[in-house]
């Protein structure tokens, strides 16, 4: 088992979730948090529950690190409308996300090394920067030299997720585009996030 699957399987266990919905699912064989006092049974305060769901969120976009997931937060809160769905939809503005929905690669993790590997084309212009935020009407190719890729060729034709609505993509051209920014009732995730809490976590 490579670092990177130990460390995808360590943070469902911690969460107590699936958390990306994979078939392998870390908590059949073990459904408890890692560690010498895992299996002990916890009850959480509010703040437990907030730092909990704010885990669960940024460990589902890559396990973003904490200063990317809290300037997410700065910025959504400083844009009009709700805080929270401004959030998700800056979340899902990330490059790395929209390739990972899109089904070009099988994970988050793979979509953000494709990205950084310069797979990727955006409107035309190679993209190395995983945070990088789409825009609308943006259109996301696979560069030509990258096409015949295994990861993505599997990926293609067996992929484990559905494409949502907000995204489009052509697999014979390899291109694709953002249609929208989509409100979090629009997100497919496999597990229940509550974007609320995360905002609540930060106005502490």
């Amino acid at each position: 088992m490579t670092k990177r699957v130990q460390a995808k399987s360590k943070i469902c266990r911690s969460l107590g979730v699936n958390l990306w919905g994979r078939a392998k699912n870390p908590l059949a064989r073990r459904d408890y948090r890692p560690g010498e006092h895992g299996q002990k049974r916890r009850k959480l305060s509010d703040y437990g529950m907030q730092l909990m769901a704010k885990q669960k969120l940024r460990g589902y976009y890559g396990d973003i690190s904490e200063k990317q997931f809290r300037h997410a937060y700065e910025e959504a809160s400083r844009l009009k409308g709700d805080t929270a769905e401004n959030l998700i939809g800056l979340l899902e503005r990330r490059l790395d996300m929209v390739v990972f929905r899109m089904n070009i690669v099988p994970t988050i993790f793979a979509a953000r090394q494709f990205v950084n590997h310069g797979h990727i084309q955006v409107n035309g212009r190679r993209v190395t920067v995983a945070s990088y935020q789409v825009r609308e009407g943006d259109t996301i190719t696979v560069r030509q030299s990258s096409r015949q890729l295994a990861l993505v060729l599997e990926s293609l034709q067996s992929p484990e997720r559905d494409m949502p609505d907000y995204l489009s993509f052509d697999q014979r051209e390899m291109s694709g585009s953002f249609v929208r920014v989509p409100k979090v009732a629009d997100v497919p995730y496999p597990v229940q996030m509550e974007p609320n809490l995360v905002i609540e976590y930060y106005s502490r």
